[in-house]
């Protein structure tokens, strides 16, 4: 029964979150969100784990002229972006670039993302003094409306 369970959960993990490991490195629930007409550049958000120190150290894609890696910190108030070279991987650590207050642009995007996309990245991961190991990634496109279509239907509720 365990076995079976497992192989199932197994399964359904690598289906679900399209986990990519590339030796000691795993990326989880790479996503991103459907672009409005007109719009070239999207946010990606993901999460990776290294098993050993390791560094984010570029990004690209096919579909976006580059990839830049920002820091959002709250600075008076102010929301303030800015581009950074790389992003520490401590060993073991399970890093969310969202929660960690980084995310990936898509800056001069050739086509809108669409929902059900998949945008292929590949990622620059260095580890300890060896060359950077690409590792191949696709991040699942969300629809656009995803989260600001519920506040509005529970808005109308309270008025009756």
């Amino acid at each position: 029964m365990t076995k079976y369970y497992r192989w199932g959960c197994l399964l359904a993990g690598v289906l679900l979150s399209a986990t990519v490991q590339a030796g000691d490195l795993q990326i989880e629930a790479a996503w991103s969100r459907a672009t409005a007409p007109g719009q070239d550049a999207a946010m990606v958000d993901l999460s990776i784990t290294s098993q050993q120190s390791a560094a984010l150290v570029g990004v690209t894609s096919p579909i976006s002229r580059t990839v830049e890696l920002h820091s959002m910190t709250h600075d008076g108030g102010m929301m303030k972006m800015r581009q950074v070279k790389s992003l520490a991987l401590p060993a073991g650590k399970h890093v969310n670039l969202g929660e960690s207050g980084y995310h990936l642009m898509l800056i001069g995007l050739k086509a809108p993302l669409k929902a059900g996309d998949m945008v292929p990245l590949t990622l620059s991961v260095k580890v300890g003094n060896k060359a950077a190991v690409k590792v191949e990634v696709k991040a699942e496109v969300k629809p656009l409306a995803g989260s600001e279509a519920a506040p509005q239907a529970e808005e109308h509720m309270h008025h009756h």
